[in-house]
């Protein structure tokens, strides 16, 4: 996951958010979660809540910790991180401690780049609740862990955000330490083209010379800071930056501007509704007020931060709290609440081991006991603070102490350090002060310090030495004022330059919006010509005109605005158009007939121009003569024909009672759904006739399979019969010849014996010939019935297939062919034998006329496997030649045939696959290659 992305990033995701399912969906919603989490942090939790509640309902197990694939693990541990970060933003800084550490966990068993990113952020986050709560030893480590992650990661980006928080905060508690380990890496003459190492450089130059009193730029780099973190949605680092430049303008006495920023700032903080970020901002609006001297306001603005930071004792936030209102109590000579206030200052100072503060504590606790009084502890607690100095690389707050000893000593009778060489105290501590000065490059001693240097020669009668450094004030003075002028010069130029650049952004922003409201329009279009496009495809699928009906009814009141909705189609005489469906506010509309003839009717006018009209109506029009009786006064209606090339089919009608509803946008929508409508119902006209033929063909197939049945059943009975005639005209013949010989009373013993074994003979060829009849009649009856009575009826499959194949045998063997049945005893079926015995049929002819159209002698076998206690597998099989793989596709299909006008109607296997499927609930499947032969695979349940 990218650290930063700008703003029309982000706008660009929202708008192709609509239009994504599924995983796409997710990856979108945790992707904006992550990106917004500091733009519009309510929103990123309703995300990511949103994307928890996708993972769970797509990827149940990734719930479980240690289940589910890495990718759906790294998606939680962002999710979790999203939420953290709120809760830091919120000021819940224990649960955002625990999710971060639950961040942790769940990206530590993934070795991917993106686990290393999610790692690094989440030490990060625990790095700045540890600097929010003041602790910097937290702090350094998680930073190290972090941009140990990152540079596992090779994300160079997350190294320097990690890297510039440590050095930020390096600068405010010890600049020369920060200098010297970041400063070259920060110097602000390198030449930088990566935008965000480039504002990173500025945050650092925003603290470096505000502190080396370089205000101007200050303040300038602060802006540039404040733009990129505006681009990137970094509101945190907004309101921190807006301070900073408040701060540098106050610096340079453009009070205005500086209140203009930490007012802008805060305005930031109350808005997203941050409570230390708010605490923060009306901290820095104190202290800007206490230096204009309104100190009544600055106090009533510390009153209302403090209770906020209650939660962040000991942090940087708080501990700057305590120092202000110490310092404002001291302006207004409250020094009892001075007292207090750097006395807590102290200990938490202490506590948390902040060495600027702990100085800092010390001299203001110092100066409160002084203006009390109490000379002798203020010297104690200021000879602290000079050792602390001394053991800090800090310059500036070590002259600063030094100063305030030399003040004590100016204002109170206090004894001498032990060290002293000059001729006074305070002389000793000013020399010391001026020494290290003299030893910071780039700094310009002040004029005050040259002053308190005059002042204390003159206090030890050393007149000529004070004139000489009162001389050094006044140049210091006058340097100060011309710096001071250049500030105000510098300030003005810069309050120009925000105010142009804020003109060139609010420019900017409305061509951004412009454009940004152009591509909305593009979304919006894309994204319903995209909704069409499935629309369409639902609409066009279907196949059943009332259900084309119910699909155009619901979508066109999805889309628009839709008080009455009717189709017409045309009548068949062509004359007239009738209403085949019709809707008003839900009811149904009773059918309605306009003649083509009419004149006032606009759905005839729009047949007759072949064309769309829109009509808008006024409360004043009088009643339309076209209204259907019983139905609403609208006010908005649109017509459109339903045609498919040169074919009308009818017109399409939807009407308001509002005015006006019906613009371009939604004259397009009416225009596809007119289109996808006009082809559904084609498509379903020509299904219909398609089945009627279909119906009259396979009528047309069964009555000639059946009399080719008849015609092979009776050329069968032809030769038993035929043999039992001959035998019962040579027994007649005999019978005659024994008849006379007795009446001649010339029968002998040799003629009876003769005419009996012919009897015999013949008795035996009569009952073969004839029992093969019955048993060709009984087969050929049961199959007819069959055939014509579709009745389902209990049977066993072995005799049922050997009567089918007994009264197809005829044209096997004429055919010179063969065929083998192999079933084995006791399946029994609870289905359609005659549906069964047309499928064998129309397979058997398939074959005699396909698969052995040049082989001389070809061979047939069905064999029969019953599956399971359920089912049973028939194989149709020959040796034929086989089908080429292009035609195996398609050889269900209706009309398909190879044999086209050579006897092939191409409905036989398009037949069988019908009677498979939807009569017998079976499947038909075919195995073929050239050369070896044609198997069909008949899958049926043994109860339909």
């Amino acid at each position: 996951m990218e650290m930063l992305v700008t703003n029309d990033e982000v706008k660009q995701w929202e708008c192709e958010l609509p239009g994504l399912q599924g995983l796409e969906l997710l990856d979108m919603h945790l992707r904006l979660a992550w990106h917004l989490r500091q733009r519009d942090t309510s929103r990123a939790l309703y995300l990511a809540e949103a994307a928890e509640h996708l993972l769970s309902t797509l990827y149940p197990a990734y719930l479980d910790t240690n289940s589910g694939s890495e990718q759906f693990k790294l998606m939680r541990t962002r999710l979790v991180l999203v939420r953290a970060e709120a809760a830091w933003l919120y000021g819940e800084f224990d649960k955002s401690w625990q999710l971060s550490e639950l961040a942790l966990q769940l990206a530590e068993n993934c070795e991917t780049d993106e686990a290393a990113k999610a790692a690094a952020d989440a030490h990060y986050l625990l790095a700045c609740v540890g600097l929010q709560k003041g602790e910097i030893p937290v702090v350094e480590v998680q930073i190290g862990l972090a941009m140990q992650f990152a540079r596992k990661a090779q994300d160079n980006m997350r190294v320097t955000v990690a890297e510039s928080l440590l050095a930020n905060q390096m600068v405010l508690r010890n600049l020369p330490f920060a200098l010297e380990r970041w400063g070259a890496g920060r110097n602000p003459e390198i030449q930088c083209d990566d935008p965000v190492m480039r504002s990173y450089i500025n945050e650092f130059l925003i603290y470096t010379y505000s502190l080396t009193s370089d205000f101007g730029q200050s303040a300038a780099r602060g802006i540039q800071v404040f733009e990129f973190a505006e681009n990137h949605g970094q509101k945190r680092r907004m309101i921190n930056v807006a301070s900073n430049v408040g701060d540098a303008f106050n610096s340079m006495s453009d009070h205005q501007s500086a209140l203009q920023w930490i007012q802008e700032g805060l305005d930031l903080a109350r808005t997203a509704g941050w409570p230390n970020s708010i605490a923060s901002g009306l901290i820095q609006m104190s202290e800007t007020l206490r230096r204009l001297g309104r100190l009544d306001a600055a106090k009533e603005m510390l009153e209302n931060a403090l209770p906020i930071l209650v939660n962040v004792v000991g942090s940087r936030s708080h501990l700057l709290a305590l120092r202000y209102l110490g310092d404002l109590s001291l302006d207004m000579g409250d020094y009892a609440t001075a007292l207090t206030s750097f006395h807590e200052l102290i200990s938490w100072a202490d506590k948390k081991n902040h060495l600027d503060f702990r100085i800092g504590s010390r001299r203001g606790y110092a100066n409160a006991l002084s203006m009390q009084g109490q000379a002798r502890a203020a010297l104690d607690i200021a000879l602290e603070a000079l050792t602390l100095a001394r053991q800090s690389t800090d310059s500036y707050r070590h002259i600063e102490v030094l100063r305030v000893l030399a003040a004590l000593h100016m204002r109170h009778s206090l004894p001498e350090p032990a060290e002293m060489q000059a001729i006074s105290a305070s002389l000793h501590y000013l020399r010391q002060a001026l020494d290290i000065a003299g030893r910071i490059s780039n700094f310009t001693v002040p004029a005050e310090l040259y002053e308190e240097v005059a002042n204390a020669y003159a206090a030890a009668h050393d007149f000529q030495r004070a004139y000489e450094f009162a001389g050094l004030a006044l140049t210091a003075r006058e340097k100060n004022h011309n710096r001071e002028a250049a500030n105000r010069l510098n300030a003005m130029q810069l309050s120009q330059q925000t105010e142009r650049m804020k003109a060139e952004s609010e420019h900017l922003r409305q061509l951004a919006a412009a454009e940004a409201q152009r591509a909305e329009v593009l979304q919006q279009t894309s994204v319903v010509l995209e909704k069409l496009g499935t629309i369409g495809q639902e609409i066009t699928a279907s196949l059943d005109a009332p259900a084309v009906f119910k699909a155009l009814n619901r979508h066109v009141h999805d889309l628009l605005h839709v008080t009455a909705f009717v189709i017409y189609l045309m009548d068949d005489d062509q004359q007239s158009m009738t209403s085949a469906y019709g809707v008003e506010n839900g009811v149904p509309i009773e059918p309605d007939t306009v003649y083509m003839a009419s004149a006032v009717s606009n759905s005839v006018r729009c047949v007759r121009e072949r064309r769309e009209i829109a009509i808008e109506l006024t409360s004043a029009d009088e009643l339309l003569p076209t209204l259907i009786p019983g139905t609403e006064l609208v006010q908005s209606m649109l017509f459109a024909p339903l045609i498919i090339g040169d074919r009308i089919l009818g017109a399409m009608t939807i009407q308001s009672s509002r005015q006006h509803v019906y613009g371009d946008r939604e004259k397009m929508i009416f225009r596809s759904l007119c289109a996808y409508g006009a082809i559904a119902l084609g498509n379903a006209d020509a299904y219909l006739r398609l089945q009627k033929t279909q119906e009259h063909l396979l009528a047309q197939e069964k009555l000639a399979a059946l009399g080719s049945l008849v015609a092979g059943v009776a050329h069968e009975l032809n030769t038993p019969i035929g043999n039992c005639l001959l035998v019962a005209s040579t027994l007649q013949d005999g019978s005659r010849y024994l008849i006379g010989k007795l009446a001649g009373q010339t029968l002998r013993r040799s003629d009876l014996n003769n005419f009996c074994e012919e009897v015999k003979t013949s008795s035996e060829i009569l009952m073969r010939g004839l029992s093969s009849a019955a048993t060709l009649v009984s087969s050929f009856k049961q199959v007819a019935v069959d055939r014509t009575s579709e009745q389902r009826r209990s049977f066993d499959l072995r005799q049922v297939l050997h009567d089918i194949i007994a009264t197809l045998n005829i044209r096997i063997t004429q055919t010179g062919h063969s065929i083998e049945v192999n079933v084995p005893y006791n399946i029994h079926m609870d289905s359609y034998p005659g549906s069964l015995g047309q499928v064998i049929s129309n397979l058997v002819e398939n074959s005699l006329l396909h698969a052995f159209d040049k082989k001389q002698v070809g061979h047939m076998c069905i064999n029969v496997t019953q599956v399971d206690g359920q089912r049973v597998l028939i194989e149709f099989s020959d040796d034929g030649a086989g089908i080429p793989e292009a035609n195996q596709k398609r050889i269900f299909d209706p009309f398909f045939t190879t044999k086209l006008g050579q006897g092939g109607s191409g409905l036989g296997l398009n037949i069988c696959y019908n009677i498979a499927t939807s009569i017998l609930h079976g499947q038909l499947n075919v195995k073929s290659s050239l050369g070896s032969g044609t198997s069909f695979y008949l899958d049926l349940p043994l109860q339909v």
